[in-house]
């Protein structure tokens, strides 16, 4: 039986819903802070038989034109986060139960739902990771990328039919006209990809979260997507934020990357920092483990030992150490800080220093 808490404790979108005023009407003009900034942000899933901690005192900022990489195992809270991001957490049983997050400014926690659309879709988009669950199969892609302009902008169904054949040439599905009708299971993966992307940014969004946008997708049509994205960044100039576990799409297309582990913030700084001189054991396993023919052909790849951890029961101290070669006493009790490592680059390990400084 769980503990009976406050409702105050229970942060989720719904039991916030008109606490305070409504925000500042979203200025047209130049904003010169981070479009996005997520500080101490902490969610809980409550189940019947625990607490789950997924996301743990979550902080990073995103600006315009900025790719921002959150990469990590499954389950480390990726995932979560946006959708926490994007208003969509199921709560119950998610609740935000600490931080905040900062759309221009303006804490979108605090909005009410009606305040809540006004920015998802309009303000920030999310493309999901699995298309052919996220379209509707019942209704044909182009009437679900049509519904975005007739739901938030009142366009007759005409117009609005020919603003969504238009994005289709925009994320280059061939033979665009035609296509209007087909139904989702009548595309390819990557086709598939390309509809959620118009969906995506059929409102011009300023922020664009990726999450995991090329699973199950081949090399060459990932590759295809990823360039479609960076192409319609530079048109745009929106914030790109790129969850994944996957380091190679990330070397090519981020600015600066952050690692999570255990639903925390385990590394950050910038792609050739990091990638070159990881700061944290974690970031370093998960380097070691990327196979290249260089250097593993005929051989063994060398993986993180172990499994990501239980986010219900996470292990005292620092949540990596069971798996991590270096552990020390002091892993076992004491929870690193983010300790700042240099301008920008942060690592939570007790012995940055010597894993950053290792040959």
């Amino acid at each position: 039986m769980l503990p009976r808490q406050s409702s105050s404790k229970l942060r989720g979108f719904r039991h916030r819903q008109g606490t305070t005023t409504p925000p500042p009407n979203w200025p047209d003009n130049e904003w010169h802070g981070p479009l996005l900034e997520v500080e101490n942000l902490d969610v809980e899933f409550h189940t019947p038989k625990s607490i789950v901690h997924a996301v743990n005192n979550l902080s990073y900022s995103l600006h315009k034109g900025e790719t921002l990489a959150i990469l990590g195992e499954s389950g480390s809270g990726k995932s979560v986060s946006a959708q926490t991001v994007m208003g969509i957490l199921d709560s119950p049983p998610g609740f935000v139960t600490g931080g905040e997050i900062r759309y221009r400014g303006a804490d979108l926690l605090r909005l009410t739902e009606e305040q809540q659309r006004q920015v998802r879709g309009r303000k920030i988009a999310i493309i999901f990771q699995d298309s052919l669950t996220a379209l509707n199969p019942v209704f044909c892609v182009g009437d679900q990328i049509a519904e975005m302009f007739r739901v938030h902008n009142n366009t007759p169904r005409a117009e609005a039919k020919k603003q969504a054949v238009q994005l289709m040439k925009r994320v280059r599905i061939p033979s665009a006209q035609q296509r209007y009708n087909s139904y989702p299971h009548e595309f390819s993966g990557g086709m598939r990809q390309r509809v959620m992307i118009a969906i995506a940014i059929a409102l011009a969004p300023e922020i664009l979260i990726a999450d995991e946008p090329t699973t199950a997708l081949d090399v060459t049509v990932q590759a295809q997507i990823m360039d479609l994205l960076m192409e319609l960044q530079k048109e745009t100039g929106m914030g790109l934020m790129l969850i994944t576990h996957d380091l190679s799409v990330v070397a090519e297309i981020a600015d600066t990357i952050h690692v999570m582990y255990g639903g925390r913030i385990v590394e950050k700084g910038t792609v050739m920092e990091v990638y070159q001189h990881p700061a944290h054991p974690y970031t370093k396993g998960l380097l070691d483990s990327i196979p290249r023919v260089e250097e593993h052909h005929g051989g063994k790849l060398i993986p993180i030992r172990g499994a990501p951890p239980d986010m219900s029961a996470l292990p005292s101290g620092c949540a990596f150490h069971p798996r991590c070669p270096h552990t020390q006493a002091r892993c076992l009790t004491e929870a690193p800080a983010l300790h700042a490592a240099n301008e920008g680059r942060h690592s939570a390990c007790h012995y940055w220093r010597e894993i950053l400084h290792a040959k």
